[in-house]
């Protein structure tokens, strides 16, 4: 019954309604590609302005506050100076927003954020698309050795939060305001254009894992993640699966990036879940496999009206934090310039290094 069930499905799936799948299958992709040069572009605007302030002349370019999104800790710390206080970090004002964005959508929409927005996330699915191009099919980690693996970029999660929960506002104060802090975006380009021989090598390491292992990045060491992945437990968005239409052809499960057991389960509620869809794209019965959120009734998601809404949320998030006053730094060209001249100074160490 099951098999004659699937064949009806697959039958009707071809023609224009097939057509129509693999233009939805590329939806997320263009979204992705379109974050993802927009990050790249950033990161060239961010090189030029700092370079024409390093020299000391007239800057021609503005600085990109989106760069800011590579500081999720003092992201994270200004979120907490703000909920015990209520004042916002000036210094990099633009961290909070889009922090602050990435865990709305998380929570509203599972961890969306990861699978249809983040830079270093997508970097990471077209390296496993590549690998299985070129290998014919993905690596699977033994699940003795996936389970204390995924358990990394909790740690590693914890470990930051600990730190910060263990800080007084009046010290997530002073840290926001230290000159380490307002050269951290500096520092973290210097990350980039000065790297290290070790640096370099654990790059490269994780790049030739990425290739053959789905994911490696995300689904082991990104802390980021793990917080969008606990935000997303809590999201009343989740996949769910009418088992009496299901085929149990096993699509779902084996498009999974996560290789999350979908054929077996009736709603997905893992934090590893990343909102991508494909389990539901690739679905051969009609209206069995759907992202649903509770409190919608019978309507589900469809690829576009999902990633239009987290396009919308997030250029709404940027407009009313430019109008409000909370996304330009308050570090002006002329500290910039300043500070640049004496950042390899030990007074632009880390506080807790050059506090040792």
């Amino acid at each position: 019954m099951k098999a004659k069930l699937l064949a009806e499905r697959e039958k009707d799936s071809k023609g224009e309604p097939e057509k129509k799948k693999s233009a939805l299958f590329g939806f997320r992709q263009k979204v992705q590609w379109g974050v993802f040069v927009l990050t790249i572009a950033i990161g060239i605007q961010f090189f030029i302005y700092v370079y024409q302030a390093s020299q000391g002349g007239q800057i021609t370019v503005l600085r990109p506050p989106g760069v800011e999104g590579f500081l999720p800790i003092g992201a994270l710390m200004g979120w907490k100076l703000f909920i015990l206080t209520g004042l916002w970090d000036t210094v990099h004002p633009a961290a909070m927003v889009i922090l602050g964005y990435a865990a709305l959508i998380s929570v509203l929409l599972r961890k969306s954020f990861c699978g249809w927005f983040c830079p270093a996330g997508s970097l990471s699915e077209m390296l496993w698309k590549l690998g299985r191009r070129l290998f014919g099919e993905n690596f699977i980690v033994p699940l003795w050795l996936d389970i204390p693996l995924r358990s990394v970029k909790y740690l590693l999660l914890g470990f930051f939060l600990w730190v910060i929960i263990r800080m007084g506002s009046d010290e997530i104060h002073m840290f926001l305001q230290s000159p380490y802090y307002k050269l951290s975006d500096v520092k973290m380009l210097f990350f980039f254009t000065r790297i290290s021989v070790t640096t370099l090598v654990v790059f490269i390491i994780l790049v030739l894992l990425s290739i053959p292992i789905r994911n490696f990045w995300c689904r082991y060491l990104c802390p980021y993640g793990a917080l969008m992945g606990l935000l997303a437990l809590v999201s009343p968005t989740r996949i769910q699966r009418n088992p009496g239409s299901c085929t149990d052809c096993k699509r779902c499960t084996k498009a999974c990036p996560y290789h999350l057991p979908v054929d077996r389960k009736l709603n997905v509620r893992s934090a590893e879940c990343n909102g991508c869809m494909d389990c539901t794209l690739c679905c051969p019965a009609k209206d069995t496999l759907e992202m649903k959120t509770k409190g919608m009734g019978k309507r589900s998601w469809s690829v576009v009206r999902l990633g239009t809404v987290i396009i919308i949320v997030f250029l709404s998030s940027v407009y009313t934090a430019q109008i409000t006053g909370h996304w330009k730094s308050s570090v002006t060209e002329h500290e910039l310039i300043f500070r640049l001249k004496e950042i390899d100074s030990p007074k632009y160490l880390h506080p807790g290094i050059r506090g040792r």
